[in-house]
């Protein structure tokens, strides 16, 4: 018991938990004072420079592929190397924590982070450059879920639904953000920019996680445990394959593809071998028994539909704008800017009355007004512009909010203090591989329906149909009028005939995945039951 005592009193020091006047932690261990807005800047900024990184890449492939003379299936590996890295970082991140210091991880996470940025910006060549994302991808996983915990760790209960709009704002604007800011630097300064433009920001919060963060506890204090290799190990070659064959799968037509077989049985081995060694160590590199706590299983769930939704409609918006209606990729990035504004205002305004609301009405708000959305964005047509497409950004970016903050509180705010970087790490895990599933799922039925519908629409270009040769008649007579002879015009007719089809199936396929989206939110009502109230009924984490 002695030892027991001394041990909390050199902590209690080490900290600066006591109640004495003018300490800037409280009896509790919370963070009081301007400080703890400090730590929140602190840890939002490292989570919104890795967010943006996600989809900043995405309007530069093109530039980077002509630069470096790579196939467009070679320069896909620049935004796969990413993803596939931030994976298996992210479940870890709460290990890693706890066996260097969670200050230590996180400076350290960020150093590397924007060095990588750095080295990305300087590479020659197209491999250095995967290299150079995939390093900043394993940097980066240790920033998302690392950040929230902070935040869980520093904020009393009553005041984390302020703190988690902070941490928010970033992360469900920054996909909105990153296309934006990709496409100006992209088109005036170079596609290197989009990684320099890290090095002053990751500078700056390196040296506010140093002067800001909470000093990590004497060495002394920590829990020596031997490394799970084997957990670590299976870990990488589970989560990797997985996410491997939900980036490239479509490209390499799923299944007809040798390699993405062979990776998807490997990753359905690999995470039941993984499974199993977790739940049967003593010291598991990933703590899959805080899975016990029910609100963070169903809010884990609920976390990978929220990535598909949020991930996967700022996926098929930017593709429709720039392939059927012509936008450039700057455009197209102001075009979503707007609701990435509307996010943000939503977010700070929520975070006030989140902790007097159940989670769990606002969840299912905001998943109704984003089915609702979705279900308007399904009925654009051939003459579909900017202003038809403004207010649904709009309403999309603000009810997506009233999921993702809620759903954060009710999912890790019961959880125990001692549990919550684990259960930080799974939530956040959930969500991004949420969205790589729901990006490969629009992707493939993209190409299905476009197909479908090309067929629907074919099959009516006949010489039997009246409204075929009418129209066919009416370009005939307007190609003639341009010079061309009877035989030509009438063979540029029919081929522009066969452009206009193809732009119908195109665009009747994007309805059908934004009205596909719509409904999965609407089915994802049904997990609320599962969920706690958040703000408005959960208890206080306990313990430290």
């Amino acid at each position: 018991m002695a030892i027991t005592d001394d041990s909390s009193s050199r902590s209690k020091q080490a900290t600066g938990s006591k109640n004495s006047k003018g300490s800037a932690y409280n009896s509790a261990g919370y963070v009081q004072g301007p400080l703890k807005w400090a730590i929140a800047l602190t840890a939002s900024l490292g989570a919104i420079l890795e967010v943006i990184d996600t989809s900043i890449v995405n309007v530069a492939l093109t530039d980077i592929q002509a630069t470096l003379g790579a196939t467009v299936s070679e320069v896909g590996w620049v935004v796969s190397g990413y993803a596939i890295a931030n994976v298996i970082l992210i479940p870890l991140s709460a290990w890693l924590g706890d066996v260097f210091g969670k200050k230590n991880y996180f400076v350290f996470s960020m150093i590397g982070f924007t060095f990588a940025s750095v080295v990305c910006g300087l590479s020659p060549n197209l491999p250095i450059l995967i290299i150079a994302r995939i390093v900043q991808g394993l940097f980066g996983g240790g920033l998302l879920a690392k950040a929230q915990a902070i935040l869980f760790e520093t904020f009393p209960p009553a005041e984390q639904g302020v703190a988690q709009s902070v941490f928010g704002v970033g992360v469900i604007s920054g996909p909105a953000i990153g296309p934006t800011l990709g496409g100006f630097l992209t088109d005036n300064l170079g596609w290197e920019w989009i990684f320099f433009i890290n090095l002053p920001i990751g500078l700056v919060a390196v040296a506010m996680s140093i002067f800001f963060l909470r000093p990590d506890p004497p060495k002394s204090q920590q829990t020596q445990q031997p490394v799970d290799w084997w957990g670590i190990g299976l870990l990488a070659i589970a989560v990797g394959s997985l996410q491997t064959v939900l980036e490239e799968g479509e490209r390499d037509d799923w299944f007809e593809s040798s390699f993405i077989t062979t990776l998807a049985i490997t990753g359905v081995v690999g995470l039941a071998l993984f499974i199993w060694r977790e739940l049967t160590i003593k010291a598991p590199a990933v703590q899959l028994r805080v899975l016990r706590h029910r609100s963070l299983a169903a809010g884990s769930v609920y976390s990978g539909i929220l990535g598909m939704g949020l991930y996967g409609a700022l996926f098929a918006v930017p593709l429709f704008t720039q392939s059927v209606l012509g936008f450039s990729a700057t455009q197209t990035g102001w075009l979503l800017a707007p609701g990435a504004l509307a996010s943000a205002i939503v977010m700070v305004l929520l975070g006030k009355i989140s902790g007097k609301v159940d989670a769990r009405l606002l969840i299912g708000i905001g998943a109704v007004g984003s089915a609702l959305v979705m279900f308007n964005l399904s009925k654009i047509t051939p003459q579909t512009g900017t202003d038809d497409l403004f207010w649904p950004l709009i309403w999309r970016g603000a009810v997506t909010v009233l999921m993702f903050l809620p759903l954060s509180l009710a999912t890790l705010g019961p959880l125990p203090k001692k549990d919550v970087s684990a259960g930080s790490g799974f939530y956040n895990l959930t969500r991004q591989l949420g969205g790589s599933i729901g990006i490969a799922i629009l992707t493939t039925m993209l190409e299905q329906r476009q197909a479908f519908h090309s067929a629907v629409l074919l099959a009516k270009l006949t010489p039997y149909d009246l409204e075929t040769q009418q129209r066919l008649n009416a370009l005939t007579g307007v190609f003639q009028s341009r010079g061309s002879d009877a035989t030509t015009a009438q063979q540029q007719a029919f081929a522009s005939l066969k452009q206009l089809v193809s732009t119908q199936a195109a665009i009747l396929s994007y309805a059908d995945i934004f009205h596909f989206v719509g409904i999965v939110f609407l089915c994802s009502l049904v997990l609320l039951m599962f969920l706690g109230k958040g703000g408005a009924g959960a208890k206080a984490p306990m313990g430290h």
